[in-house]
């Protein structure tokens, strides 16, 4: 659902969250009066709220307490009311550059340092994937047609692992064509895909530009950027998928992890599941974030249930153009969003540069 707001309830919201935020108490209406110029007064301010509250970007944890911002509160505020902090960019990359010498250290060592600094900085838990040597690059691909309407998409790797997807053929106008021209147009097809994608990694295949497929393939884009996609999700992580993290005992003395069973939680998942961490932070296709660097999950949009109440910040580093691994912090949604994705752009930024 689209919501339109206000000048005054944006600037209110905005407010609310950044008193939440510092606070981490309910938010009311004399506390935005006292500490912000809303040149309004407290009863314009209390109708603001109650408008937000009702369209569900703020809530009320008791009938008598202020507000708090919602999950969908923060994301209003994250994608409409803030811009990453340019100071905070700037200041972890000089940190960055003057404790890590990238000329004398490896790779991985230079990530744990990095990975201890951003923990520091931000103050929160810092995710760094280590980079991953196989790429999984398409060595080459196969359209079959398995049943009248169904094809089965076959790519074997350059380390010969093969993928393969079932997908029902897009339905034309005109009558069904015959079996053998659809065999000759999917051989076709295939050469053509072939000389078009092979040495591409496989998390390159769902962003590829189809608009630049030959006219006469133009019924099939969509249905091959499907069949892409499915293959890149069905694509099993590398057998090591260890994550780098630090600034865990910093980030557990927020008052939203003081309940036990949260804590344990969340910590089996960093110890022992990492490998159901790796693919929310190392996620290679943007157009789940409408092509953003950064990749900001909040609250009950991650669908993990030991972080549904925390917020993953994540974002990748490459090595020329092909993503290779990714950093980021995980914290409560209660989290200063322009500093914390400043951060995790800079770390991306400063790994990809010493990976080249």
């Amino acid at each position: 659902m689209q919501i339109h707001l206000t000048n005054r309830q944006q600037h209110i919201l905005w407010a609310t969250v950044r008193h939440y935020i510092a606070t981490a108490e309910p938010v009311g209406s004399k506390a935005l009066v006292d500490e912000y110029n809303l040149s309004v007064s407290p009863a314009t301010i209390r109708n603001a709220m109650g408008v937000l509250e009702k369209v569900g970007l703020l809530y009320q944890p008791h009938i008598s307490a202020g507000r708090v911002p919602s999950d969908s509160g923060y994301r209003i505020y994250v994608d409409q009311l803030i811009t990453p902090d340019e100071a905070v960019a700037r200041q972890v990359e000089q940190v960055l550059q003057d404790k890590l010498n990238r000329d004398d250290w490896s790779f991985e060592a230079l990530l744990q340092g990095a990975a201890q600094i951003l923990a520091t900085l931000s103050g929160y838990i810092t995710l760094i994937t280590l980079p991953q040597s196989r790429t999984n690059q398409v060595r080459h691909l196969q359209l079959v047609q398995v049943d009248p309407g169904r094809v089965m998409l076959i790519v074997v790797t350059d380390s010969y692992e093969t993928q393969s997807v079932l997908m029902e053929l897009p339905q034309t106008e005109s009558s069904a064509p015959d079996s053998e021209v659809i065999d000759r147009e999917l051989q076709i097809l295939s050469n053509f895909l072939n000389s078009q994608i092979r040495g591409r990694s496989l998390s390159e295949l769902a962003t590829l530009d189809w608009i630049q497929l030959d006219r006469q393939f133009q019924q099939y884009a969509d249905f091959l950027r499907d069949l892409f996609t499915e293959v890149k999700r069905r694509t099993k992580p590398p057998a090591v998928t260890q994550i780098l993290i630090r600034g865990v005992s910093e980030v557990l003395r927020q008052p939203e992890f003081s309940e036990l069973q949260q804590v344990k939680m969340l910590m089996h998942l960093l110890e022992a599941e990492q490998d159901q961490l790796w693919p929310l932070i190392f996620e290679t296709n943007e157009s789940e974030n409408s092509g953003k660097r950064v990749t900001v999950r909040i609250g009950s949009e991650n669908p993990l249930e030991p972080i549904r109440t925390c917020t993953l910040i994540s974002a990748n580093y490459f090595h020329g153009s092909v993503p290779v691994g990714s950093v980021g912090v995980l914290g409560p949604t209660r989290m200063l969003y322009e500093n914390a994705i400043a951060v995790v752009e800079a770390a991306a930024d400063y790994l990809s540069e010493a990976l080249s």
